[in-house]
């Protein structure tokens, strides 16, 4: 068996997903204070984020601010973040994963996450210029976020290859590899220290194949040395 595709997670794996969220939370600032004249939600928010507070920022950003809000008022903050055009960038290792790989490669993204935001990551990373197949699992429907197995049997019509020929490369252990491992993909968790998902435990059904903490080390792999060019 000859492996001939990478397949690609995209939060925490081909850039930081804390860059997204302060880009987020700076895009809120900027509206709020133009709409509302409200300041000082950026340092809040982030503030809090920092802390380790993952759910119903919004709500408590505002409550520290002394500002009066309702169910609407947070789903439009929700909506604006999502849709907002985000300051996002490849990260290094991952920039040199896609500049030295062979021409032969076929190269995949299969990617969680609410439809709109992550067209607007695939664009600002200019993915799609770059990826043979590009897999937003919110277009299959919820029900179909990974670990479902449409978006893996998808990518491999896409990507013309059989299981045994791709590999998975994600970061959240507790979704990215239980079910490309059941059909046959190799997987690689990246565990970036300072990931979202960095350090979760989880049953051996659940864990990739190898661990890196490097994109680079993907070309020290023995069954991949041939993709990369030297």
């Amino acid at each position: 068996m000859t492996i001939n595709a990478l397949v690609f997670d995209m939060d925490d794996t081909l850039y930081q997903e804390k860059d997204y969220v302060q880009s987020g939370f700076k895009a809120i600032d900027r509206w709020m204070n133009k709409e509302f004249k409200i300041t000082g939600f950026y340092e809040t928010a982030l503030d809090l984020f920092l802390s380790g507070k993952t759910k119903l920022i919004f709500n408590e950003t505002l409550e520290k601010l002394n500002i009066f809000y309702d169910n609407t008022m947070i789903k439009n903050m929700v909506d604006y973040y999502r849709s907002h055009e985000p300051d996002i960038h490849l990260l290094e290792d991952a920039k040199w994963i896609l500049e030295n790989l062979r021409d032969t490669v076929k190269i995949g993204l299969i990617s969680d996450g609410y439809l709109v935001a992550q067209e607007k990551k695939v664009n600002a990373l200019k993915l799609q210029e770059k990826f043979h197949s590009v897999i937003l699992t919110d277009r299959l429907g919820r029900e179909h976020w990974k670990p479902s197995h449409v978006p893996y049997e998808q990518a491999s019509r896409e990507l013309q290859l059989p299981h045994d020929q791709c590999v998975y490369i994600g970061d959240n252990i507790n979704k990215d590899f239980i079910t490309a491992k059941r059909l046959g993909w190799i997987t690689i968790q990246i565990d970036r220290k300072d990931g979202l998902y960095s350090g979760i435990a989880a049953d051996q059904e659940y864990k990739a194949h190898f661990s890196i903490d490097n994109l680079r080390d993907l070309s020290d792999l023995p069954m991949l040395k041939h993709m990369f060019v030297y």
